[in-house]
Order: C-alpha cells, then sequence, then structure tokens
C-alpha cells in the first residue's frame, strides 16, 4: 500500500497537497520528518542502530522519520517510536526542541526534533527488524563517543538535544 505524504511550505503550514513517498517535490515543497529521542532518569539515552540494508548502515541514531498523510508531530514521534521499538510513549513527556529545514535534492524536508521521557526496561524493547538491528540505552559519554567515531548519525538539534536532557 502506498504512502502518503502532507506537503508543507517553509512557514510549517500545511498546502493542502499530499504525494507519494518519495515522489520529487516543488520548489519550496517540504515533507515532515520527525526525531524523536528518549530520556531515560538515568540520562542515558535510547538509540537505534539501523539495518545494513538501509541508507546509512549500521550508524546509531535516535528513532524518527516521516510523518504520513494526517499526522501532526507528535502523532508522528508516537507512530515512530511504537514502529521502530515497539513502546508506547507519554505525550505528556515532550519536550519539543526545534524544527529546520533540511534542503535535500527531489526531497526537501521540515525536521521536527522532539524529546520524551522513559524509563522503559530494554527487555520491555521490540525492534522492528526491517529498519533497526540493535537497541541500547546510552549515556552522553557514549554517544559522544559513537559521533566521533563516524558511527552516530547526528542531525539538527543533536547538541541541544544532549544538553536539555534533564526534565
Amino acid at each position: 500500500m502506498a504512502e502518503y505524504w502532507d506537503i508543507y511550505n517553509k512557514n510549517f503550514e500545511k498546502i493542502n497537497k499530499r504525494v507519494k513517498r518519495g515522489d520529487k517535490l516543488e520548489d519550496d515543497e517540504y515533507h515532515l520528518v520527525i526525531n524523536a529521542w528518549i530520556v531515560n532518569s538515568k540520562g542515558e539515552f535510547l538509540i537505534t542502530q539501523r539495518v545494513a540494508t538501509k541508507p546509512h548502515p549500521l550508524m546509531w541514531e535516535c528513532t524518527g522519520g516521516s510523518a504520513i498523510e494526517g499526522d501532526n508531530p507528535l502523532d508522528a514521534c508516537v507512530r515512530e517510536i511504537k514502529e521502530e521499538v515497539g513502546l508506547d510513549i507519554d505525550v505528556k513527556t515532550a519536550r519539543h526542541i526545534g524544527t529546520t529545514i533540511r534542503y535535500y535534492k527531489n526531497c526537501p524536508d521540515i525536521l521536527d526534533v522532539w524529546l520524551f521521557k522513559s524509563d522503559a526496561d530494554i527487555s520491555e524493547i521490540t525492534i522492528q527488524e526491517e529498519e533497526v538491528n540493535d537497541v541500547m540505552w546510552a549515556d552522553k559519554k557514549k554517544i559522544l563517543d559513537l559521533h566521533y567515531a563516524g558511527k552516530f548519525e547526528a542531525n539538527a538539534f543533536f547538541g541541544d538535544v544532549i544538553s536539555k536532557s534533564e526534565f
């Protein structure tokens, strides 16, 4: 079944248009992508490792993905977290970190970054095997070590998330 995206203008306003996932966007059109960082009460982040068959193979990252038609940013976060790691996240813990435009050729997006709190045990995680190879709770030092080793996919607001992780 085809997946569709709502399309936005540069002001993060829906423009009453949808496109099929992967179709080329026109000038000044953007689709919504979210990053959903999850932090526990120890200050550790739940990070996932991409499967070897996806772009950026075996890189570590936070949970994230494209919003689908009808999603608002929080809906997309909840859906992606459930799909990728099997957790039901409490949206009352959500903290908005930031929003930016990324100008990728043929498919520019608006990246909306969120931080959530969860003390889920690693045994509660059920990974989506088509996308996720592994999962772990990692402290700031571990994530920075992975980043400096070229093994962590750091997107916009990476530093903001790391510095604003206390709830």
